[in-house]
């Protein structure tokens, strides 16, 4: 069985709706009217395991909705929703003791205590050990190189410090499942970083399942092999990343330094120009066709150095989200 299970899962809102200035604010007061919003509008998937996931889409798209209805925050409008075998939304003991949520752009620690004070108390609400808490604690703040700033109030905390102690205290009680909700956001790139490089140590060293959201595709990239696809409540694509970018991504970029300078006449029977300032040149090439293009660049090019790649998968995302119909792209 997997560990998290999603079958036909839908969430919808009823949003009151008032038309504009005092008289739509008169009429308000006889007839109200509503709107339903389907900010999940049935999905399924399953994750096994072990398995960090990235859940990715843009604003509005459901993915915060998901990971709240994961941890029993929302309860499901239709259809079902399992975790570690427990209804989320029943937030029986047993099951929160198996999970964490974080989120990036909210605070769950104390804000004017020092973060040590949070996790005593933490400990206590998780019923953890001494010396399995002493042992967890020296772990966490030497992987994330924090140990200085335990007794410093959260408030007074960079950025940065502050996210890794959020990190720490939603992982003091070692959970099975880890939800992440933009763990990156507003943070400098080296931080970014060392973020990641924790997340995929601590998913490795305990066989923790994640499932991680981000608008830095950069985490997804370095962290996720598989990724799911929502936008307007629905689900684009489930699978592999590099699935993802050769279903949505036709071409292949190649890049070179000219030898010789080519005529547009010339460049155009080759592949679709990105960049052009000589002696450099990128060519958008379809993926079918990159073999005998690069044969021909090399031939008439005078080549003196090539490299052949994915385009960035920042754009390729950009593309699919901003398509009218990205189930057809």
């Amino acid at each position: 069985m997997s560990l998290i299970s999603v079958n036909h899962f839908s969430k919808y809102y009823t949003v009151y709706k008032k038309e504009p200035g005092f008289m739509g604010s008169v009429k308000s007061l006889l007839v109200r009217k509503y709107e339903e919003v389907k900010a999940v509008d049935d999905i399924s998937f399953s994750v096994e395991s072990g398995e960090l996931i990235g859940f990715i889409g843009p604003n509005g798209a459901g993915k915060t909705t998901t990971l709240k209805s994961l941890t029993g925050l929302l309860y499901p409008t239709k259809g079902e929703v399992s975790v570690l075998g427990y209804t989320p939304f029943e937030r029986k003991h047993a099951f929160l003791k198996e999970i964490s949520l974080v989120m990036g752009q909210k605070n769950q620690l104390l804000w004017d205590l020092p973060a040590i004070d949070s996790f005593i108390l933490n400990k206590e609400m998780y019923g953890i050990a001494d010396k399995t808490f002493k042992s967890q604690l020296n772990e966490l703040t030497e992987l994330l190189d924090v140990k200085a700033f335990l007794e410093i109030p959260i408030r007074k905390l960079s950025l940065g410090q502050r996210m890794k102690m959020e990190l720490i205290g939603a992982l003091i009680h070692n959970p099975k499942v880890l939800f992440l909700d933009e763990p990156t956001i507003g943070l400098d790139v080296v931080v970014q970083k060392n973020l990641r490089e924790f997340i995929a140590e601590y998913n490795k060293k305990y066989e923790a399942t994640i499932l991680l959201t981000s608008h830095y595709m950069k985490d997804v990239e370095a962290l996720c092999k598989r990724v799911i696809m929502i936008n307007h409540g629905k689900i684009l694509f489930d699978g592999e990343l590099s699935k993802l970018i050769e279903q949505y991504a036709p071409t292949k970029e190649v890049s070179a330094v000219l030898g010789n300078k080519i005529s547009e006449k010339d460049i155009v029977k080759i592949g679709e120009v990105k960049r052009y300032l000589a002696p450099q040149i990128t060519l958008r090439i379809p993926r079918a066709h990159i073999g005998d293009a690069v044969k021909k660049l090399i031939e008439i090019g005078n080549v003196e150095d090539l490299s052949v790649q994915d385009p960035d998968i920042e754009d390729v995302i950009r593309d699919i989200f901003s398509a009218k119909n990205p189930q057809e792209s």
